[in-house]
């Protein structure tokens, strides 16, 4: 059940308006950062999506150690109280971890095929039929990422929701047991596929100032996501979500001036507004009263 209190209201529109601004920021950056060409190898996604979660299990355990009365003692004794002690409840976050790390790499891998064509293939060394081909492979590489992605995160939030509001755990330690799963799956995933650049480079190539930000949108993306499910639910999150995809294409448009919006996008965008708006509208009903004769 959704909180109703002046305090939970406020929270819940300023943290779905962060949702908006973060997400746009994400978005936007992740993909600069994917076709920026500079020299060098180029930072392994894998490696930013591990480095995210431990940076978000680093300032979730910090907001504990300061609620425990900056006590090393006592923030030790609780979280081994409810995380080792309660191993059931935090297995299951298990879950959820696995398909938010599925899923952030899964975003790289949209932001990077989706735009291919603008900056790996240039137009006098290949002929337009090759070119064709190796857009549209590229294309749908990039929207099955998409697909699968949106489909994970559906599920995750929703499950992830129901955990937050039947326990009384905090968001910040719930955050903590859903970033510890989150790190190993993701530090396993990065040495099975990408095991050799990094025994060969190590962990951080290619990594910059550009690539540092990536990281810090993406760990502030999991906490705002949280507080949202937590306060909000995990639709009106999808929405947040859907609403910075427009900011994010409409900045392309009239700032970087690479994307040519389309009426079927228009009538996508009208949808979507609409959507929201209907779903937060709280419709009013009439007091009754009773007359006396």
């Amino acid at each position: 059940m959704v909180l109703s209190s002046p305090h939970s209201l406020r929270l819940k529109y300023i943290s779905l308006g962060v949702l908006v601004l973060q997400t746009t920021s994400l978005v936007l950056t992740m993909r600069y950062s994917r076709t920026l060409e500079e020299e060098g190898p180029r930072y392994l996604s894998s490696s930013a999506v591990v480095s995210a979660e431990f940076l978000k299990i680093a300032v979730c355990t910090l907001i504990v150690f300061v609620q425990s009365n900056l006590s090393l003692r006592a923030l030790n004794h609780h979280l081994k109280e409810e995380i080792v002690n309660k191993s059931g409840e935090t297995l299951k976050l298990a879950v959820p971890a696995a398909i938010y790390t599925l899923q952030n790499n899964l975003l790289y891998v949209a932001l990077s095929n989706l735009d291919a064509a603008t900056y790996q293939w240039p137009t006098e060394s290949i002929g337009d039929s090759e070119q064709k081909v190796l857009f549209a492979s590229s294309q749908f590489v990039g929207v099955m990422a998409v697909l699968m992605a949106c489909v994970s995160s559906g599920f995750a939030g929703v499950y992830f929701e129901k955990i937050l509001k039947e326990t009384k755990q905090s968001i910040w330690l719930r955050n903590i047991q859903l970033g510890l799963f989150s790190f190993i799956l993701g530090f396993v995933g990065m040495l099975v596929y990408d095991g050799e650049r990094v025994r060969t480079s190590g962990m951080f190539q290619g990594y910059s100032i550009i690539t540092c930000v990536v990281v810090l949108l993406q760990a502030l993306g999991g906490l705002v996501v949280a507080v949202v499910i937590k306060y909000a639910d995990n639709i009106l999150k999808g929405f947040a979500t859907s609403v910075s995809i427009i900011v994010s294409t409409l900045i392309s448009y009239f700032i970087l001036a690479d994307f040519n919006p389309t009426s079927v996008f228009f009538i996508g965008a009208v949808l979507v507004i609409a959507a929201t708006f209907l779903y937060s509208y709280e419709v009013k009903t009439p007091s009754t009263s009773v007359i006396k004769v």
